[in-house]
């Protein structure tokens, strides 16, 4: 593979499984440096020994923002600087709005909307310094409306204008800000539902199948790469093709 990141020092969250997983050993692959956080210490663990040597940790709940700048400063400190930010740790508590907890959408919302938020201007005050960086955030093609997850679809909604207002604000300083919306992605949270859910939404995509977390790391690599120096503001939905039937 192509060393298309090669010297980059690159922040995933949510990076002990999934895309956040995937995304890491790509970048890894083409030679930037990882740094990964996540709330789970044994995922970011195992990530980083499967990487290699030179990988930064850390443990990090991104609703909190001490944690979150203490892992941006943790970063810095060992890299001395910080070119990308992919902000990906989510999580979902689905439920009919009618009966959604309020514990349930501060959960999400917290997580999802303010977490990345949070890890973005932690991000943002050292790339604007260096005059350079590339921002990518996660929303999902729940940002269009989905029966059952009022809190996610909102906080993912509400990332996508939150990406393309940092992409106006950051753009003099050098940093392109962009937003990849995945579909339903072959990953533990997918798993965790139940058949029958699960033979409904594969019903829906066009492609017929679930998304490889690799495919959705491919997203992110574009989005950091020299290819999209002049792209900004940006939402890519990978979904096989769900948001164009909707």
């Amino acid at each position: 593979m192509h060393q298309h990141l090669n010297g980059k020092i690159a922040w995933i969250t949510g990076a002990g499984s999934g895309i956040g997983e995937a995304t890491a050993k790509r970048f890894a692959r083409e030679g930037a440096k990882v740094a990964l956080t996540d709330l789970h210490p044994e995922g970011i663990a195992r990530v980083a020994s499967e990487i290699g040597g030179g990988v930064f940790t850390a443990v990090a709940d991104v609703s909190n923002r001490d944690q979150v700048q203490a892992a941006a400063k943790g970063i810095v400190e060992k890299f001395g600087r910080l070119d990308i930010l992919i902000a990906n740790a989510g999580v979902t508590k689905d439920g009919l709005a009618l009966k959604m907890s309020e514990a349930n959408w501060d959960l999400v919302v917290d997580v999802s909307l303010k977490g990345t938020f949070l890890c973005c201007q932690a991000a943002m005050r050292h790339m604007m310094s260096q005059k350079s960086g590339r921002i990518v955030t996660t929303a999902s093609v729940a940002s269009l409306g989905n029966p059952g997850q009022a809190n996610y679809s909102a906080a993912k909604a509400g990332i996508i204008g939150l990406t393309k207002t940092l992409a106006l604000e950051l753009a003099p300083f050098g940093i392109n800000v962009n937003c990849v919306a995945p579909g339903a992605v072959d990953t533990p949270m997918l798993q965790a539902l139940k058949d029958e859910i699960r033979e409904g939404m594969l019903k829906m995509i066009p492609l017929k199948r679930f998304a490889h977390a690799e495919e959705i790391a491919a997203a992110h690599a574009f989005f950091c790469s020299e290819d999209a120096k002049y792209v900004t503001g940006q939402v890519l939905f990978v979904d096989g093709g769900i948001s164009v039937g909707m």
